[in-house]
């Protein structure tokens, strides 16, 4: 059974709130690793000289919502965005591509704590929605995400830290919500901006190359963006959940610059989680330094 989630609309552009966060086509698998071809219609993928660096979702029919750590440098050029992607090797049927025309970092980013990691980028032309592009729905300021909430998180990201080749496919995980107070045991750096994600025997997580795309949780047939993936120590490490800009914390700032082509659809998001995790339980500081020991590395931001 799903988690008794209720959803409130949030002053909703009637259009987007007929489209955002629907997914005809998504017929995931609990556990599974291949995403289906329109499973996430909102994912896009952001290339620089013909390369995959980082993830992104769409959010209206103009704009992408990805992490501000992706972008060193707000210059547009050789930056595409793919659409209704699903592979990155072969034919993409129905997909389209864009040029970006302006990218606009939170001006609250700071590296230093990775806080307020959070971009938009605005594409050349709008796009028309299909069965395989769509925009998702976002998180509005209310929102609560409780501790095990089973959200889903998706990229062509590598499976471990130190990897370097992509999926060529479109890759889906589902993790629980991680409480920020027990996230804060994992990492000293954690804000009211950021919300954790994972389990706390590890094995699924984002990673490199996930960086900017979204966390998703599911009410009924409507999916919200929780998050935008920002950061974590290694990937998949037991007791360090990824760490994800918290959509919810950025709702004035969003409907601040997107205009000219509908509001994004932001909702209320509530979840009551028991039935379907067990809050995790992740180590203390003292006991994350016997596992730092180990893992000698710093943090990663999650792009190539």
């Amino acid at each position: 059974s799903g988690p008794a989630c209720s959803l409130r609309l949030s002053h909703l552009n009637i259009f987007l709130l007929a489209v955002c966060g629907i997914a005809p086509l998504n017929t995931r698998i609990v556990g599974g690793e291949n995403a289906a071809a329109g499973a996430w219609p909102w994912q896009v993928s952001l290339h620089r000289r013909g390369s995959h660096f980082c993830g992104g979702s769409l959010i209206n029919s103009k704009w992408v919502l990805s992490a501000a750590h992706c972008f060193s440098s707000t210059s547009t050029f050789s930056l595409v965005v793919y659409l209704g992607r699903h592979t990155q090797q072969f034919l993409n049927f129905n997909e389209v591509s864009r040029n970006v025309i302006q990218i606009i970092n939170h001006p609250d980013y700071d590296v230093s704590p990775n806080d307020s990691d959070m971009s938009l980028l605005e594409l050349s032309t709008e796009v028309t929605f299909t069965d395989y592009i769509k925009p998702v729905c976002l998180a509005a300021s209310d929102s609560v995400f409780n501790a095990g909430t089973t959200c889903w998180v998706t990229g062509w990201g590598t499976i471990q830290t130190d990897g370097e080749d992509l999926f060529i496919t479109l890759q889906e995980v589902s993790v629980p919500i991680v409480s920020n107070t027990q996230c804060s045991q994992s990492y000293t750096s954690i804000t009211s901006n950021m919300i954790c994600a994972g389990l706390e025997e590890g094995g699924k997580d984002s990673c490199q190359g996930d960086s900017g795309g979204p966390l998703v949780c599911q009410s009924g047939s409507m999916w919200v963006e929780a998050g935008v993936v920002s950061f974590g120590r290694g990937c998949a490490l037991a007791s360090f959940p990824g760490v994800y800009a918290r959509v919810s914390s950025f709702e004035d700032w969003i409907k601040g610059h997107v205009s000219g082509s509908g509001e994004p659809g932001f909702v209320t998001f509530s979840a009551d989680s028991g039935n379907i995790w067990d809050a995790p339980r992740f180590a203390t500081q003292t006991e994350n330094q016997q596992v730092l020991q180990r893992w000698k590395q710093a943090n990663w931001f999650r792009y190539n």
